[in-house]
């Protein structure tokens, strides 16, 4: 969420050179292959990689198959759903309000966490409660990152995987029952926010 902030606050508040690069680096997850972000992503995580060496350093963590890889892999393959629909609103926002937050003297930043972001809740409710199932659901990339290692990197999609391999196909029907469960119910949240929290400018 908070990264996701910061890239809105500068693709929307700001133009510079490389902004469209932004845009579709952080969109790319939507259409590229799980298994080529994934794959990408594993290389990148690795010991002898730039970015593994780096966390590993810092913070003593070890980014190929384990927790804290496929979180950080999270963050970067659901970026495009916190972002998109956020920037999305912004887009279709009246030019007004910002207008008049300026005249009154107050910072981008100030107009952006003040006066912006509140007139577009229900894209903000909206992108939180979509990345969050997003990421409860994936498989592809969560595989390629951290395999399937009980107790450690075995997330709920990959456990229907697992079931269905050993053929234990009840466990497997239980455990997409509860994910479908869930969806549903995500969507039906995401439909009540939006329609209750739906700005008036009448």
């Amino acid at each position: 969420m908070v990264i996701g902030f910061v890239l809105v606050f500068f693709i929307h508040h700001f133009d510079f050179l490389l902004k469209n690069l932004v845009k579709s680096l952080v969109t790319l997850p939507l259409v590229l292959p799980p298994s080529v972000l994934g794959y990408y992503l594993l290389v990148s995580f690795q010991q002898n990689a730039f970015l593994g060496k780096w966390f590993e350093i810092i913070f003593n963590v070890q980014l190929a198959f384990s927790f804290e890889g496929i979180l950080l892999g999270s963050i970067i393959f659901s970026l495009p759903f916190m972002v998109n629909p956020v920037l999305s609103a912004l887009d279709n926002l009246m030019v007004s309000l910002q207008e008049a937050s300026f005249t009154l003297g107050k910072s981008r930043f100030v107009t952006y966490t003040q006066v912006i972001l509140p007139n577009v809740k229900p894209a903000i409710l909206t992108s939180l409660i979509l990345t969050f199932a997003h990421t409860i659901g994936e498989f592809g990339v969560i595989l390629m990152i951290g395999g399937n290692i009980p107790g450690e990197t075995r997330v709920a999609s990959l456990a229907i995987y697992h079931e269905l391999e050993a053929l234990n196909y009840g466990m497997a029907n239980s455990y997409s029952l509860i994910l479908l469960g869930f969806s549903l119910t995500i969507l039906l949240v995401v439909y009540y926010f939006q329609k209750r929290f739906k700005p008036d400018f009448t």
